[in-house]
This record gives C-alpha cells, sequence and structure tokens, in this order.
C-alpha cells in the first residue's frame, strides 16, 4: 500500500536514490538537496510516496518570484518529480501531485509554476503559462510551461517572468 507523507527527517538519502534512479542521473538530487538548504525550501511542500518502509516518490515545491515590471509576487515552482521506474505508471505520481497541491493551497504562495508533460499537469488545473501572462526565464516550447493559480484570479491583469532560485542555475 502507497502512502504519501510529507517529507522526514532522515528521508535525504532515499529522496536522492529516488531522484537518481528516475532520472539517470543526479542532477536532480542535487536540486532537491541545494534548496533543502536554502531560504527557497518550504517545509511541508517536499513529499514523499512511501511503500512500506521504502520512498519510492518525491516531489518538491520550492519558492520562486514572479517579476513583473511593477512588482514581484512570491510563488512556488514545482520540481523535479520523481518515481522509482517499476513504480511508474500506478498513479503514484497523481496522488503525489494532489497532496501536494492540497498543502499548497493552504499556504501562502498564490500560484504554482511547472515546466511538464502538457498531456499530464492540465489535469489538476495548471493551464498554459502564457495564457496568463507568465514566461519561463528560459526559451522552452510554450505547451510545457504551465501554472496553476492557488487563490483564483490572482494572476488576471499580471504579466512578468518567473525568476527560480540560484539554485537551480548553480547546477
Amino acid at each position: 500500500m502507497i502512502t504519501v507523507r510529507p517529507e522526514m527527517p532522515g528521508d535525504e538519502d532515499a529522496i536522492r536514490q529516488v531522484n537518481l534512479l528516475a532520472f539517470g542521473r543526479d542532477v536532480e538530487g542535487k536540486l532537491v538537496d541545494l534548496i533543502r538548504g536554502s531560504r527557497f525550501y518550504v517545509p511541508g511542500l517536499s513529499v514523499v510516496a512511501v511503500d512500506g518502509n521504502i520512498i519510492v516518490g518525491h516531489i518538491l515545491m520550492s519558492a520562486a518570484m514572479l517579476v513583473s515590471s511593477h512588482d514581484v509576487m512570491s510563488i512556488l515552482a514545482l520540481a523535479p518529480m520523481s518515481v522509482l521506474p517499476e513504480y511508474q505508471g500506478r498513479g503514484i505520481g497523481t496522488e503525489m501531485v494532489r497532496f501536494a497541491l492540497e498543502r499548497a493551497k493552504s499556504s501562502l504562495f498564490p500560484a504554482v509554476v511547472v515546466l511538464g508533460h502538457p498531456e499530464y499537469y492540465p489535469r489538476f488545473g495548471f493551464v498554459k503559462a502564457s495564457d496568463k501572462g507568465i514566461y519561463a526565464p528560459f526559451t522552452i516550447p510554450d505547451e510545457v510551461y504551465m501554472v496553476l493559480e492557488l487563490i483564483p484570479n490572482v494572476l488576471d491583469n499580471v504579466t512578468g517572468t518567473v525568476r527560480y532560485p540560484p539554485c537551480f542555475a548553480d547546477l
């Protein structure tokens, strides 16, 4: 039986291993470690999926900034999300996203951005970010950058570019 819960002390090595096996490289695990040690870490928004006592999935939401010509808004960035290869296709990612988004809704953050599969994230309410006037700080296909308003209509009349924590550039 898979359970989803917030990350707890002692989960770090298993989270690093899940990211390594899911992505086939250590970049995402290093990113999680860097964010965890920074002011951009949001306690309670690092979430794991557990099978018995084995961590089989992980998702992280960290603080980011939405910068416009006249304002700066604190938002969340969902990255990375990983599931062990042998557990993929079982709905574990979906359960982690739902759990993390429910926790995010009770935070002070008004929106979440994600760079991901355009067939996957809309089921949670994500829409193409450019449709809301929100843009990535790098060149990517428009359809893979999405945003979800945690507070309805909070992005009305807002246009800006997301600024990720410096940890993202450190890798």
